[in-house]
């Protein structure tokens, strides 16, 4: 067991070779034909026998039956034009500044040192490599094509990559207790009024005076409704309406962002934009529909006893480098898996600002420290192999 991570670390050249080639196909969405096959054909060569799940993710299985554990890392990158200067940066409009090149090539590091030792598990290991997480759709669209079942999974871990950050130093690993990534819900409402010539304003319902007071009605809703504790945000984000300058504008619409830490919160605040939007347009005599921009994820809770159980067995092997730390921003949808089945998510540091690492998580500069990926993928390893060895059937 001592050797995981010395193990891991020996492979550092190919998962670097693999980093950097899946870095340069930077394919975002569902559209990911490069760095499917690519990954395909690595795990084939690793000895595995690839299936597709859903759109575009892939999974296999090492091991014997038994209990079952999910490690997963996302694929897909975002719509932003790289900026890094390093020599193999994306050339085609996108950008691996999420990270998400460096979770595929751990766990395929991880892959590969796990079939070297199959005959150390005492139980199964399941690998998703997803699609669409920028979109927060790729969690779902496997789980709909039976990820979590044949053989069913117990439990699930991930791994998501940090920098820019007070704790991201590199090779560090960081773990937030409970609630890590808030929820994320994108809204569309629709405001549908009357058209009227300008100098006729009576002969007309406008759409974008009932959108500025829906606006102002939804900044209430967290100052108002909600505790003063609560980690809570509804932000209009884009607002539009109108034909001209001297026309009562028959509709408008706006964009709405809602994300919380709290399932419960979550479900009142969809509720409540709803509801104001609907009484606000009423009020005015329009109308107002209030539409999902896309299916949503709740906040990604990291289950305590799977989490306290992990980390006393990544301190086997990284003794003193896993550390909690405050909880943190954004969204992730792997809360789709951990609604599911009792999950954790760490964090693994690859550059902070004090080694020179100043631009975070989805900036066009962000660079990674690749000594640090190897930590990553010993990490998947070493649970794997521990998590199987405590809970056999």
């Amino acid at each position: 067991m001592k050797n995981v991570l010395t193990d891991a670390k020996a492979l550092a050249p190919e998962l670097i070779q693999d980093r950097r080639a899946i870095h340069g196909f930077a394919e975002v969405g569902f559209d990911l034909p490069q760095t499917y096959a690519y990954v395909f054909e690595k795990l084939t060569e690793y000895g595995y026998q690839p299936q597709k799940v859903g759109k575009m993710g892939i999974t296999c299985l090492v091991g014997k039956p038994g209990p079952a554990l999910l490690l997963r890392a996302d694929m897909d990158a975002l719509p932003m034009a790289e900026e890094s200067g390093e020599p193999f940066a994306a050339v085609n409009g996108n950008c691996h500044s999420c990270g998400h090149d460096c979770h595929t090539a751990m766990l395929l590091a991880a892959a590969k040192l796990l079939k070297e030792r199959e005959g150390e598990l005492k139980g199964t290991v399941k690998f998703m490599f997803q699609p669409a997480e920028e979109l927060l759709s790729g969690a779902n669209d496997m789980i709909d094509h039976g990820i979590l079942e044949n053989p069913k999974v117990d439990a699930a871990l991930a791994l998501h990559i940090m920098s820019g950050q007070e704790f991201s130093r590199s090779g560090g690993l960081f773990c937030v207790k409970g609630c890590v990534t808030n929820s994320g819900d994108a809204l569309r409402i629709r405001v549908q009024g009357k058209d009227a010539h300008g100098s006729m304003p009576e002969k007309g319902v406008d759409a974008i005076h009932i959108a500025a007071h829906i606006v102002l009605a939804l900044e209430e809703l967290t100052a108002h409704e909600l505790p003063m504790k609560q980690d809570s945000i509804v932000l209009v984000g884009r607002i539009e309406g109108g034909t001209s300058c001297n026309s009562v504008p028959g509709t408008a619409a706006l964009e709405v962002s809602i994300r919380t830490d709290s399932t419960q919160h979550r479900n009142f605040l969809l509720k409540r934009v709803e509801e104001v939007a609907q009484s606000v347009a009423a009020t005015f005599r329009g109308q107002a529909e209030v539409e999902a921009m896309y299916g949503g994820i709740p906040p990604l809770e990291n289950d305590g006893a799977l989490l306290e159980e992990m980390a006393s067995y990544l301190e086997e092997i990284l003794p003193g480098n896993v550390q909690a730390v405050e909880k943190l921003g954004g969204g992730e949808d792997f809360a789709m898996v951990a609604q599911r089945v009792p999950s954790v998510y760490f964090n693994l540091g690859v550059g902070s600002p004090q080694e020179g690492h100043e631009n975070g998580l989805h900036h066009p500069k962000m660079r990674v420290d690749e000594e640090a990926l190897p930590v990553g993928a010993a990490a998947y390893v070493q649970c794997a192999l521990r998590w199987l060895e405590e809970h056999q059937k």
